[in-house]
């Protein structure tokens, strides 16, 4: 009992626990800002955003500054709340090249939906550190398929549970979906045949659905099923992972039979079929780069996927394909989603909202909203130009540092190469 712990041992045990734990700034207010709220209440021009003890108390023109309250003035400075980083491996690979630090896929050859990669998360890697001071507070974890090498097994069609991570040290969130992956990427996971997929996936289903007796074949777990029963409930969307425009209505057809949610991960020729989509009020989280094709699956890739898709009253949220080292180049790619006929507030909701209603974090993430905790980036200009740098960024309440290793090796060796005495 503590009675029994001399007094300063228990000191020492609240200072190291004080030392651990960031410090909450009182009060803070941001003033003569332009708040994108990503709310009903839009764009706040001239706006003022309250933060007291971690939490935003009050947004709008006329917020008045509590006694003691530090009081920051933006100029006209731009503030969002914090950003998506898209769908991938943040926070499981910290050099993609070194298997030790590789946690991206699962490959023991058979299929395991209940294969969560929350226990590898790492919120100290570089790529999670980089991708907060450019904004990035939020993205999906979520583990990818992958065929064996060099006769080692390989991943299934199905990939893994899925969750929203925190970039703030927290961590990963409940799971908010199931990956799988269907198309030509699952050819290689399902005897070579695309259409073997569905066949696998619907026999997993119903498997969850009736268990098999004793000595009866199966695909799964106890605990595969158990997941997998979250998906037939329809309490756990599938993240479907496909291009082709037949194939999305293939996967469409399939929702519809198996009577399950979905969402779809990358949709290159997902605005060929927008119509069909949108009747079906299903999600597309697309790569707005992709441009020309990288597989046949791609033929119908366009910059103008995003626009198509949102005229047609698509819900879309972006990401990119490459991995969590690129997560900072989101924003640019919004930009570019804008120069191709988005309009620019979309493209936000793209980064922000969007993907957080879709995942399941609008609670945390997504908007500035009055009662939730302070995840927020103030910017020198617009979010989605790329020359655009972060000023200020909170997150889970806390005022974040913007010093990664890669500025200390910069302010390091700078001035060394400005004068050339760097060798």
């Amino acid at each position: 009992m503590i009675q029994n712990i001399p007094a300063r041992r228990v000191l020492v045990a609240l200072l190291a626990c004080a030392a651990t734990t960031p410090a909450l700034a009182a009060t803070t207010l941001l003033v003569h800002g332009r708040l994108h709220t990503e709310t009903s209440a839009g764009t706040v021009e001239d706006g003022s955003l309250l933060i007291v003890d971690g939490r935003i108390r009050a947004i709008g023109r006329d917020v008045k500054a509590p006694d003691g309250a530090e009081i920051i003035d933006l100029k006209g400075a731009p503030v969002t709340p914090a950003l998506f980083g898209g769908i991938g491996d943040m926070g499981v690979v910290e050099v993609s090249g070194e298997h030790t630090t590789n946690d991206s896929s699962l490959h023991l050859g058979e299929m395991r939906p209940e294969f969560d990669p929350a226990p590898a998360f790492n919120p100290d890697s570089i790529p999670v550190e980089v991708a907060r001071v450019e904004g990035v507070g939020f993205a999906l974890l979520a583990p990818s398929a992958a065929e064996g090498h060099k006769g080692a097994p390989g991943s299934t069609l199905v990939a893994g549970l899925a969750e929203v991570v925190s970039l703030d040290g927290r961590g990963p969130r409940a799971p908010s979906a199931l990956a799988v992956v269907l198309g030509g990427e699952a050819q290689g996971l399902s005897g070579d045949n695309r259409a073997a997929s569905y066949m696998l996936l619907s026999q997993a289903l119903e498997e969850a659905r009736h268990p098999p007796a004793a000595g009866e074949p199966r695909l799964l777990t106890n605990a595969g099923r158990r997941v997998l029963s979250q998906v037939t409930r329809g309490t756990l969307p599938l993240l479907v992972g496909v291009d082709r425009a037949s194939d999305i209505r293939a996967v469409l057809a399939f929702a519809a039979k198996e009577h399950v949610r979905i969402v779809i991960q990358g949709g290159a020729e997902a605005w060929r079929v927008a119509d069909e989509v949108a009747a079906a009020k299903v999600a597309v989280v697309l790569n707005p780069l992709e441009d020309l094709p990288e597989s046949f699956d791609q033929i119908g890739a366009t910059l103008e996927n995003a626009k198509r898709l949102a005229s047609h009253g698509v819900a879309i949220a972006f990401t990119l394909k490459a991995s969590a080292h690129e997560a900072r180049k989101l924003r640019q790619a919004a930009g570019i989603a804008v120069a191709h006929g988005l309009p620019w507030d979309a493209a936000l909701a793209a980064i922000t909202r969007g993907p957080a209603d879709v995942f399941a974090a609008s609670d945390e993430f997504g908007s500035l909203t009055v009662g939730a905790k302070a995840n927020l980036v103030v910017w020198t200009g617009d979010p989605l130009e790329v020359t655009s740098l972060v000023t200020a960024e909170w997150l889970d309440g806390t005022r974040r540092s913007l010093v990664t290793r890669q500025t200390l090796l910069r302010d390091r060796y700078a001035a060394k190469v400005k004068a050339h005495t760097a060798r």
